[in-house]
């Protein structure tokens, strides 16, 4: 085990180990939390960044806490898989810590577990020593019921989420090295920008795929993204048979994105009975491959029973879609859905005689890729008019390359968009 812990935690003897880590907005809050007593639960997808995070976290704390009294394990070690079932083995990997490193436990030791998920019980553990010991807990874990199931009534008032997303627009220009600092130098990268945010519309945000040129490998990329996410993740957890099944069911909620989910037509569609239909599309959404909204309503039990539109939690998965036709508007309303979401996870839609694609925080945002027919602004506009009944704060008509006003509605580029934000 102890060729494992010093693979894990090279800050013990060089500080500057993560140093050419790219930063992420997240920083900022994740390291605001660990100056509470609660442990702190960073949660997100596959592949997102979760572990690049923490050793970012890692690298801030150097500055201020003695390197030995930091530990970092990552829990997908091939080393740890038979002890996966026991609890108690936690247990032996902290002694083991504590014996080679030697750490001042007179002052706090920062302990970072990375994909918790893997060890049933981990609850137990991080009660016991959470209750009696100066540790501060960080953890990390790929499905969003971490935080729901087992440990919900162990660990209740304990903990703190946060959820970590693929790299939004943002920290893909940043990545680019595209200066945004300001709206003059915006103005002056303007080209940059643009170029860049066509590449980020198709190809999203997952680090492993912008930091590859080549398009055939990009898109082999993504495809084994999904799949180690539903067959790693997914099949195991559920006790699933039909691993191919589960698996073609998301190729098709990919070629469908931005609709409303039909579970009878789905079911229909693929010869898999309708509450199998419905229980693979939660666990595509407890697993961070996709999200679902609901229709506006009232009240909230309304809003709970209305259909649901489906959304990938990362553009680059419109890739793996059975259509070979790319559709730039499905792209585009994707994009801004996932700018959205992480701003407001109660993020709605409006539906009646019209749609409107997104309602959050008293704002309406209507998604076109371009308004040049006359007909098609005309319904994008009247889709506005139509809900002026309610109490807004904002009209916002958000398109590819557009920027406009006309009354009350703001029509502005999608770039534009995310960039004033």
């Amino acid at each position: 085990m102890e060729s494992i812990l010093l693979e894990d935690n090279k800050h013990w003897f060089d500080s500057a180990c993560y140093d050419d880590f790219t930063t992420r907005e997240l920083l900022v809050k994740a390291l605001d939390f660990l100056h509470t007593k609660e442990i702190l639960a960073i949660i997100g997808a596959r592949r997102v960044g979760k572990s690049t995070l923490a050793k970012l976290m890692i690298k801030e704390l150097l500055k201020e806490v003695e390197a030995k009294n930091i530990f970092f394990i990552n829990l997908e070690k091939p080393a740890f898989i038979p002890f996966k079932e026991e609890a108690s083995y936690l247990e032996k990997i902290f002694d083991e810590y504590v014996k080679l490193a030697n750490p001042d436990i007179s002052k706090k030791i920062y302990f970072f577990i990375d994909e918790i998920q893997i060890f049933k019980n981990w609850e137990v553990f991080i009660k016991s020593k959470y209750e009696n010991s100066n540790i501060k807990f960080i953890i990390t874990g790929s499905n969003s019921s971490l935080l729901t199931s087992n440990y919900a009534t162990v660990l209740t008032g304990r903990v703190l989420k946060l959820r970590l997303y693929s790299f939004n627009f943002k920290e893909f220009l940043q990545y680019k090295n595209i200066d945004i600092s300001s709206k003059l130098l915006i103005t002056k990268n303007k080209i940059d920008i643009k170029r860049a945010f066509d590449e980020y519309l198709k190809w999203g945000g997952y680090f492993s795929v912008i930091s590859n040129e080549n398009e055939e490998i990009k898109k082999e990329i993504l495809k084994n993204i999904a799949e180690d996410i539903i067959l790693k993740d997914i099949v195991p957890r559920y006790n699933i048979k039909n691993s191919s099944q589960i698996r073609d069911m998301f190729f098709y909620v990919v070629s469908n994105t931005t609709n409303t989910v039909n579970y009878s037509t789905l079911s229909s569609k693929l010869g898999i009975d309708a509450k199998t239909v419905k229980d693979y599309i939660t666990y595509f959404e407890d697993n961070f491959l996709i999200s679902q909204i609901s229709n506006h309503h009232n009240k909230l039990s309304e809003q709970i029973k209305s259909a649901k539109k489906i959304y990938l939690n990362d553009n680059g998965f419109l890739n793996l879609s059975i259509s070979s036709n790319r559709n730039f508007g499905v792209s585009l309303e994707n994009l801004v859905f996932n700018f959205l979401y992480a701003k407001d996870e109660n993020l709605t839609y409006l539906k009646d005689k019209y749609e409107i694609d997104f309602f959050s925080n008293k704002s309406l945002y209507q998604v076109a890729f371009n308004i040049d027919d006359e007909s098609t602004k005309k319904r994008e506009l009247n889709a506005f008019r139509y809900f002026d009944s309610l109490d807004t704060l904002q009209k916002i008509l958000i398109t590819y390359d557009t920027n406009e006003q006309y009354e009350d509605v703001e029509v502005i580029s999608c770039d534009n968009f995310i960039l004033s934000k």
